[in-house]
């Protein structure tokens, strides 16, 4: 469906402007907030339930949650959203089990503070490196997905659209922080999710029932379209036998295990008030998480009945939006709308301030540690400013750049996964084996994914008919094993490097022993010694 020709198409863009104003005028009001730069990147630790579990949940449902998982859905079933929601889901149930407690006891300000004290510079700097990277990506890659909204509502250059979603983020960022991240995480995730529950209404009412709803199911690859599991008809993504499972495991690996050492999430669950709260906000934002997540592709496989089978790459991104014109009031459909390209910036604005935090505190104050509170604040803002930049200049030079954040992203799975994980846990776990695990995950990957490219993927499946397809299933598939190679290199150079290279002990940010007493989320956090005496 055409938005342009949309009769209230009017509505939506008046929709777009008035969320785009909301947004700049709670950054400024953030900014009047932020006195340290523990305020500007962590909103001081005082985050409430109501405000940290939103902000986890909308920090990963954007535009790839919602416009991704419903075209991925309307071609390959519920097989294709297993990465997002169904991955992103188990990643805050394993965080929240085994991992908030400890990070918010450590007072951590970013992920790479863990590597810092647990293992040591270099594998902080290697870390940093790699995940500045991906932020840039993945905020480009919400760049690109902004610009094309307006392209398609107004019709201006793709370019120009791109330009004004990167100004307006970067503003409001730099101004409020976390602060103006949290609060307007709050706006959108409740736009989204009645958004997708309206839409979702709307159909039911549209076609008769829920029966007839779910009676128009279907999807383009696959005969199984709610399987969530590799079948004897469709194997995974048309792959059988090992390689499937190889695929099918990626699925859920590459959120499940790979975003738990996100800088996004981790300066969410330490912005809370406290650990308690940290725990439950990662639960309340998985079940909000699954629970509105689960409607996008939903309306994915619906829309395969309501518009046919034929639709091609470029009209299945647009499913949500043609879906919601079609069934809903026109003033709701523009409110979704509205709320679906502030989701866009929801985690654009993450991953700028994820960059920036993290360039400031793990490579600036590694050369300069001295740094005062008001310097570090003022270079952070200036960072993300830089970052803003790069990352438009990215979406504007590079035409595959959510497929290269996602490739970023992998990144992180095979070669930090198991070092942050383990790490919090095996007290034997040192840096040389980090920085094994890191380099052997990561090269490894590289290595398999020509090797299963070039012998089975390309000729085999393909035919020898080169296509983007040919290069990211080989990606997916080169992860699984490299991750457990990973782990293998984790555990083996530790053993074997006890004496020269001696494990350090699990520290909070200041150098001091973290408490690992009732480390897990059934815990309950352990009374210090001074609170004892307090009370």
């Amino acid at each position: 469906m055409d938005i342009q020709t949309y009769q209230y198409s009017g509505l939506i863009i008046g929709g777009i402007v008035v969320i785009l104003i909301i947004r700049l005028a709670i950054g400024y009001w953030a900014s009047k907030k932020v006195e340290t730069s523990t305020d500007y990147v962590l909103a001081g630790r005082r985050l409430p339930l109501w405000m940290a579990a939103p902000s986890i949940m909308a920090t990963w449902f954007a535009a790839e949650t919602l416009m991704g998982s419903s075209s991925e859905a309307y071609s390959y079933g519920f097989q294709g959203v297993v990465f997002d929601p169904f991955g992103a889901t188990l990643c805050l149930l394993i965080a929240g089990m085994f991992i908030v407690r400890l990070a918010r006891r450590a007072q951590y300000v970013t992920i790479m503070d863990f590597f810092q004290q647990r293992y040591g510079t270099a594998m902080s700097l290697v870390g940093t490196i790699t995940q500045i990277i991906t932020y840039f990506g993945w905020t480009a890659a919400q760049i690109v997905a902004g610009g094309a909204i307006v392209t398609a509502l107004l019709g201006w250059p793709l370019w120009v659209g791109m330009v004004m979603v990167a100004v307006i983020v970067t503003l409001y960022t730099m101004a409020g922080g976390l602060w103006a991240d949290t609060a307007l995480d709050f706006m959108q995730m409740f736009l989204t999710a009645f958004g997708l529950l309206m839409i979702t209404i709307g159909i039911i009412i549209g076609v008769g029932g829920l029966d007839n709803m779910l009676a128009l199911a279907g999807a383009q690859f696959t005969t199984n379209t709610f399987a969530l599991w590799p079948t004897a008809e469709d194997g995974y993504y048309g792959y059988f036998g090992m390689h499937g499972w190889f695929y099918y495991i990626a699925a859920w690996l590459s959120l499940g295990l790979g975003a738990i050492p996100a800088q996004d999430y981790l300066q969410r669950t330490c912005a809370a008030k406290n650990e308690d709260i940290a725990v439950k906000s990662t639960f309340v934002a998985a079940a909000l998480y699954l629970g509105f997540g689960v409607l996008s592709p939903l309306i994915g496989v619906t829309a395969y009945g309501v518009f046919g089978p034929n639709l091609t790459g470029e009209q299945t991104e647009f499913l949500l939006v043609s879906m919601a014109m079609k069934f809903l009031h026109p003033v709701l459909a523009a409110i979704f709308i509205a709320a679906l390209a502030s989701a866009l910036m929801s985690t654009s604005d993450s991953s700028m301030l994820a960059g920036a935090t993290m360039f400031t505190e793990n490579i600036v104050k590694v050369f300069k540690p001295d740094l005062s509170d008001k310097a570090q604040l003022r270079l952070t803002r200036l960072s993300l400013l830089v970052g803003g930049i790069l990352s438009l200049l990215i979406a504007l030079y590079a035409s595959t750049i959510y497929k290269l954040a996602v490739l970023a992203n992998t990144s992180i799975l095979v070669g930090m996964a198991a070092p942050y994980i383990i790490g919090y846990y095996w007290k034997k776990a040192n840096h040389a084996g980090a920085l094994a695990s890191f380099f052997s995950g990561v090269i490894s990957w590289i290595v398999l994914t020509f090797v299963w490219m070039y012998t089975y993927i390309l000729p085999v499946v393909y035919e020898g008919e080169m296509t983007d397809e040919v290069v990211w299933d080989s990606i997916y598939i080169a992860s699984t094993p490299a991750f457990f190679i990973s782990v293998v290199f984790l555990i083996v150079v530790s053993l074997l490097t006890q004496k020269i290279d001696p494990p350090k002990p699990f520290k909070d940010i200041h150098g001091n022993p973290v408490d690992t007493r009732n480390p897990f989320a059934w815990s309950k956090a352990p009374v210090l010694e001074e609170e004892a005496a307090a009370d």
